[in-house]
């Protein structure tokens, strides 16, 4: 444990939440891609699938952070998982206030061409990632991060003039 503490930073032992919590999530999604690959077998089938899942995606976690620990400018190296797992909620927050909005303003795939459909979809979503991102990162302790992040994104997107 001492060693798991040195390479990752950790001062204080709440900080294992997030590398506890982050093994925890990607268990979760390894598990659910593993069960939609194999819906039809057994679930030792699904298990097995959803180790070797599980194991293939922890790998290219591990190399991300060795990638981006250079890019990012965090305090310490178990803020990476706080980051992802803000990335991850913030994805999924998105699809789920999305939807209903759409619904709301009456834009549905029946009612409008379907490309017209996916574009606003697009559209509304990026506009709710973009705020729950910033959300998020202030819920987990990392708003400075986010919100240098946020300014990057939207000057990639050419709305400079929102920033100043």
């Amino acid at each position: 444990m001492k060693n798991f503490k040195k390479i990752w930073e950790i001062q204080h032992n709440w900080q294992l939440l997030f590398p506890f919590f982050g093994i925890l999530i990607l268990g979760y999604s390894a598990f659910k891609i593993a069960n939609a690959l194999t819906k039809t077998y057994s679930l030792i089938l699904t298990i097995a699938a959803a180790a070797l899942i599980f194991f293939l995606i922890l790998k290219l976690i591990l190399f991300l952070f060795k990638k981006l620990e250079k890019k990012w400018i965090l305090d310490y190296k178990w803020e990476m998982i706080r980051v992802f797992m803000v990335f991850a909620m913030t994805g999924s927050s998105s699809l789920f206030v999305g939807r209903p909005i759409i619904k709301f303003i009456g834009i549905t795939k029946e009612n409008l061409n379907p490309i017209i459909y996916w574009i606003l979809f697009i559209i509304i979503g990026l506009i709710f990632y973009q705020i729950l991102l910033v959300s998020f990162g202030w819920l987990f302790g990392q708003f400075k991060f986010f919100w240098e992040f946020e300014k990057k994104m939207l000057r990639r997107f050419g709305l400079k003039r929102f920033l100043d």
